[in-house]
């Protein structure tokens, strides 16, 4: 891992941030596949769930995140979840609008943010391609909510889908991070071995 990205992020306990994403996506997945109904109110108390519970994780990994701007946009993202979460739970029967509405202003606010996020921390960060594939995947879910037909079941089962995707994926991600910095902990514990060798050898050299 270069110095820039040391100087940037705190990826040995960020990975632990994107797991407990993985998670939070994975349950909200996995409830709505497996609930027989798929009404607007189901569909808003999950989305609500997802996006409150998901906010305070992503707000709190941003404050592990030692760029400024990137870290602040975690955080606005978060905050965001937080409240239009709420807004999601106190509303719940509000119908099938207010589930349409949310989600989309969520994601395309989130996935813009993100995405950016990812962008800006580019071949910096393990998790920044991550950031970009989550951001583009919650913008395409915006757009879908914007176009798709007022139909519950429909809109339910999409949110269901993209929860289980960004879950494995993100996943998929954290491990990728945590073994990968485990692998870079080897490195540079040879490397200093290389480095302690060579000075011990010139040494003695030198000695003799």
């Amino acid at each position: 891992m270069s110095t820039a990205a040391s100087s940037r992020v705190s990826p040995d306990r960020y990975w632990v941030v994107a797991l407990v994403r993985a998670v939070v996506a994975l349950v909200a997945g996995g409830f709505i596949t497996f609930d027989p109904e798929h009404s607007a109110r189901v569909g808003l108390l999950v989305f609500g769930s997802y996006a409150l519970v998901e906010g305070v994780v992503v707000g709190i990994g941003g404050l592990l995140l030692k760029d400024a701007l990137t870290k602040w946009l975690f955080v606005a993202q978060g905050a965001l979840g937080v409240v239009v979460g709420i807004a999601a739970l106190v509303l719940n029967g509000a119908g099938l609008g207010a589930l349409l509405y949310g989600v989309s202003v969520w994601a395309l606010l989130t996935g813009f943010a993100e995405f950016y996020c990812g962008w800006r921390a580019r071949r910096r960060f393990d998790a920044s391609r991550d950031w970009m594939v989550i951001g583009g995947l919650t913008v395409i879910l915006a757009v879908v909510f914007l176009v798709i037909p007022p139909d519950s079941l429909l809109a339910v089962g999409l949110f269901g889908a993209y929860a289980v995707i960004v879950g494995v994926y993100v996943g998929i991600g954290a491990f990728t991070i945590k073994f990968g910095l485990a692998q870079t902990h080897d490195e540079q514990l040879a490397s200093q071995n290389t480095g302690a060798g060579d000075t011990d050898q010139n040494a003695s050299e030198r000695h003799a």
